[in-house]
């Protein structure tokens, strides 16, 4: 496993995993809210890392990444740290697959930058907008009753929160070794940077009919954060999308390893 430092949009500085044979179809991994890096250890220790290039980023504010106070709302910030994955580590046409909030990251190097330096896209969980009773539509009332904790600068109320996030985003139970690595990496995002992120504004569906680049779209049955309408709201107006719904909660990629990792296989294996 190597680590990265590299800069990002505005200088900050952005910290990546990676694993894998370097001279493989890159795939870059986009974490979800107060998550990390780490949210993607069994893919990047699986045997995907025999065949393709993985790397996974801290977002900024998370994880070893840098945690400015104010540089979050900008969806040019966004985009720019995505680019500089791609520039810094010369990616050729890298897959980006983005869990929950990182589809918003995707879209925003979307929107500035195009698909053409992308071989595909994958969206697992995800949402496209923000900051609207539409948006919010989407997204469980389990979830959104959080919310609160998850801007609170109340330690304890913080940390209850987040520990009912990790719960919800599961449909299966945790060993106690992985729930404490979950909610060390989660607790390590500042509130600060959870409400900047979880107040921006955004609606990204206008980019979605004119995506070309392959993508797929993967939902857990028993999704507990991001409700499975977004499918047919959001995700269905994606014109090259494959939907797959998968037996899990919201992690998709960690509930069933397995069979997400053949997934997404069988998707880079096509581009």
């Amino acid at each position: 496993m190597l680590d990265h430092t590299i800069t990002g949009g505005g200088g900050i500085r952005l910290h990546l995993l990676e694993n894998g044979n370097i001279r493989g179809r890159p795939i870059v991994f986009i974490h979800g809210i107060s998550q990390s890096s780490h949210t993607w250890m069994r893919q990047l220790n699986s045997d995907l890392a025999r065949t393709y290039r993985l790397i996974a980023m801290d977002l900024r504010g998370h994880g070893l990444s840098d945690k400015p106070q104010d540089a979050y709302a900008d969806s040019r910030l966004w985009a720019d740290d995505v680019q500089a994955v791609i520039e810094e580590l010369e990616l050729d046409h890298p897959v980006l697959c983005g869990w929950s909030y990182g589809p918003l990251v995707i879209l925003d190097y979307v929107r500035h930058f195009g698909e053409s330096a992308v071989g595909g896209l994958i969206f697992v969980g995800g949402v496209t907008k923000l900051g609207s009773d539409e948006a919010a539509s989407v997204l469980t009332a389990d979830f959104l009753n959080l919310v609160p904790g998850f801007f609170s600068d109340d330690t304890e109320q913080s940390v209850r929160s987040l520990r009912d996030l990790i719960k919800l985003c599961h449909a299966q139970e945790l060993s106690e070794e992985d729930r404490y690595h979950m909610l060390g990496y989660n607790v390590s995002a500042p509130a600060f940077v959870r409400r900047a992120m979880l107040t921006r504004s955004i609606d990204n569906d206008d980019l979605l009919p004119g995506l070309r680049k392959p993508a797929l779209i993967a939902h857990g049955s028993s999704d507990a954060v991001v409700k499975a309408a977004v499918i047919e709201r959001q995700m269905r107006s994606i014109k090259s999308a494959t939907i797959q719904m998968m037996n899990t909660g919201h992690a998709c990629f960690w509930d069933d390893a397995p069979g997400f990792n053949q997934s997404l296989r069988n998707f880079a294996d096509t581009l």
